[in-house]
């Protein structure tokens, strides 16, 4: 298959009330066994990525490094890649779309895409964020690539006061009717758990909405019932198989003495 067919079925798997499922990985080998077991498509997750590279989230893992990462993942499984890309590792609209046509060049078929101010404070203005989503649209039509853009808003991750959400979904709706109209793909709002609100962003949302999991968050089969087109889990499986790895580890060494 293609990269632009990938791209393509990729899209198709994003369906309400029957959500796509991104257990997330964050090299080739994660990658196979999530493949193997049964895994529809692929996305890696940044915190992940970087961190089993020894460097904390936020673009700090180098952009090559990220890329080769990608490249390996996509060469080592045949199923559509998404690759977490912050924002971007760019400001500059020119060196935004240059670094995400260089995403393209590893075989993958799609990108998170998030709003906050990586390494500064708050999230971007919904105009220029959209127009940042304009200008990774314009970038990949012209190689006639359907590049899943999955526009991510940190509206309720950045406010850890959980009653505080329902005063942010008006704003949130109006930021996926804007990427949406830039040309993003999905909509992704993590750390969003309230059922209601859920509910009420995917009514309201022109794009697929993508939730991720974490401790609170309905079970997926519960999000598909809401409305959910993906489900994700973030740095979740690294850090259960960190823990693990651990367990394990103090096990051996107690046993040594």
């Amino acid at each position: 298959m293609s990269q632009s067919d990938k791209a393509a079925a990729f899209a198709v798997l994003h369906r309400k009330g029957n959500p796509l499922i991104i257990y997330n990985i964050w090299d080739a080998g994660t990658a196979k066994a999530v493949a193997d077991a049964g895994a529809k498509a692929l996305g890696t997750g940044s915190w992940s990525v970087a961190a089993a590279q020894g460097y904390a989230d936020g673009e700090n893992l180098p952009l090559e490094a990220l890329l080769a990462t990608a490249k390996s993942i996509a060469t080592a499984v045949d199923l559509p890649l998404t690759v977490d890309f912050e924002g971007g590792y760019a400001e500059d609209s020119d060196q935004l779309t240059a670094n995400v046509g260089k995403v393209m060049d590893t075989g993958a078929i799609g990108i998170n895409f998030e709003d906050q101010v990586v390494g500064g404070s708050g999230i971007y203005p919904v105009e220029q964020q959209a127009g940042r989503i304009r200008a990774i649209r314009a970038a990949a039509d012209a190689r006639d690539m359907p590049l899943f853009i999955n526009a991510r808003t940190d509206l309720f991750l950045q406010e850890s006061d959980e009653g505080k959400h329902a005063a942010l979904l008006d704003e949130a709706i109006r930021r996926a009717n804007a990427y949406a109209e830039a040309g993003g793909n999905g909509f992704f709002a993590p750390g969003l758990a309230d059922e209601g609100l859920i509910e009420t962003l995917c009514e309201a949302s022109p794009l697929p909405v993508n939730i991720m999991m974490f401790s609170g968050v309905p079970s997926p089969k519960r999000l598909g019932e809401l409305g959910v087109a993906r489900v994700s889990y973030g740095p979740g499986p690294y850090r259960a198989m960190m823990a693990k790895l651990k367990e394990d580890a103090v096990a051996v060494f107690t046993a040594a003495g």
